[in-house]
């Protein structure tokens, strides 16, 4: 099935059309800025032109940098406050006149990763880290998802441990990737503790450079990078979106 995933980023949304059943991409993928202020009628506005761009009427995904729960924005660690408690789907579907869904965008990348990357046909807990900006997760347990999981806002050294571990903080600290390395194996070994997984997956744009870190990093889970790269987050909400309104009624 073809399904657009658009990702929604703090600096830009990316959109393409999928193709379900592989998990590819059809055609080109677009970008555009993330409006700034992002409050919810300005990105509405601009999720409706990538939608418009590829005049589109069929299902909609959309991975957003937040909890969202039954659809309804609740929490805004690096997004306008004014999110907090709207209704994204229904903002959404308004703006493009197509059936959407709304979920976390670290939940969509995991859902990419499970089905056709890293994670793919490797049972038991898994845990997906998206590492940027922020620290975003998605926890699996064979192979279901557990969504809404915020693995980055645990406290560490005192603070939240995104504000610790997070690439941002290596750019703005111009920490060696030695220093910024052992700071995100404090940060996975903290987390291992908590919910032991077989497999950690290290998603966001440290995934393209994770060389440069893994002899720094001391667990006992096996860790490895994410695959899909830059392309998660639109694959895995265009497979939410398949399952909100295909599954159901097959």
């Amino acid at each position: 099935m073809e399904i657009l995933g658009i990702d929604i980023g703090g600096s830009g949304l990316k959109a393409a059309v999928v193709d379900t059943e592989t998990g590819q991409l059809i055609g080109a993928r677009h970008r555009i800025p993330t409006p700034q202020p992002a409050k919810p009628k300005t990105v509405a506005k601009a999720v409706a032109k990538l939608a418009k761009q590829y005049r589109w009427q069929g299902l909609v995904g959309c991975g957003f940098p937040a909890v969202v729960q039954h659809g309804i924005v609740r929490t805004a660690s690096n997004i306008d406050k004014n999110w907090i408690g709207i209704n994204a789907v229904q903002l959404f579907q308004e703006a493009t006149g197509c059936k959407t869904t709304v979920l976390n965008d670290a939940d969509a990348a995991g859902i990419a990763e499970i089905k056709f990357g890293a994670g793919q046909g490797n049972p038991g807990v898994v845990v997906v880290i998206t590492v940027g900006t922020g620290i975003g997760s998605a926890f699996f347990i064979e192979g279901i998802l557990f969504p809404n999981t915020e693995f980055g806002q645990f406290y560490l050294n005192g603070q939240l441990a995104e504000k610790y571990a997070a690439d941002v903080v290596r750019k703005k600290l111009n920490l060696s990737w030695k220093k910024w390395g052992k700071r995100l194996d404090k940060y996975l070994q903290h987390l291992e503790t908590l919910v032991w997984p077989d497999l950690i997956i290290v998603g966001g744009g440290i995934s393209k450079k994770f060389e440069k870190i893994t002899k720094y990093l001391t667990l006992e889970s096996k860790i490895v990078p994410a695959r899909l790269l830059n392309d998660a987050g639109i694959i895995g909400a265009s497979l939410a979106a398949e399952k909100s309104f295909i599954a159901p009624h097959k």
